[in-house]
């Protein structure tokens, strides 16, 4: 029988052993393309660009603190002590919709995992509105200097959820 000691250190090599064997099966074989999240350059660039698009979102005339909408206007002058964990949730998002290995956990879940029609609903967002906020993103990517193939991956992940964000709104 081991001892405790050997025990454990049977363990920890055990956990040294797996932890390499599942870096190199993590890692993409030669040759093999990287996910949008690693061409992105992962949760730190993402982060950065989320920082500077939730800024300019909340700056923007359309859908910020001087918007139109009751609701967007509200939530960009009333709620901004709530824009940094807006920008943690939305770093996640981005990083796990991306490939990342961030788990994304919705505060108002969805119908899907991505799902953003609770978090969104109350805010009755046009699509004219999204469409803005996705021309926002767009800056936000060119300001990174996102090269144009991710850049049109993410923004083409962002549109996908148009219908969702957009759920709320009733046309006038």
């Amino acid at each position: 029988m081991k001892t405790p000691n050997s025990f454990i250190q049977s363990l920890a090599a055990a956990a040294v052993v797996t932890t390499a064997l599942v870096a190199n099966s993590a890692q993409a074989a030669p040759g093999a393309e990287k996910s949008l999240y690693e061409r992105l350059g992962g949760v730190f660039a993402i982060s950065a660009v989320v920082d500077h698009f939730s800024d300019a979102v909340v700056r923007n005339p359309i859908v910020g603190k001087t918007s139109k909408n009751p609701a967007l206007r509200e939530w960009h002058t009333k709620s901004l002590a709530r824009l940094p964990g807006l920008k943690f949730m939305r770093t996640l998002w981005v990083s796990a919709a991306t490939g990342g290995p961030f788990k994304y956990s919705p505060t108002k879940p969805g119908k899907t995992e991505f799902g953003l029609e609770e978090a969104h609903r109350g805010l009755k967002i046009s699509p004219a509105e999204f469409d803005e906020v996705a021309a926002e993103l767009a800056r936000s990517l060119d300001f990174a200097k996102v090269p144009a193939r991710e850049k049109g991956e993410v923004l083409a992940a962002f549109a996908a959820h148009k219908d969702e964000v957009t759920a709320g709104y009733k046309a006038k």
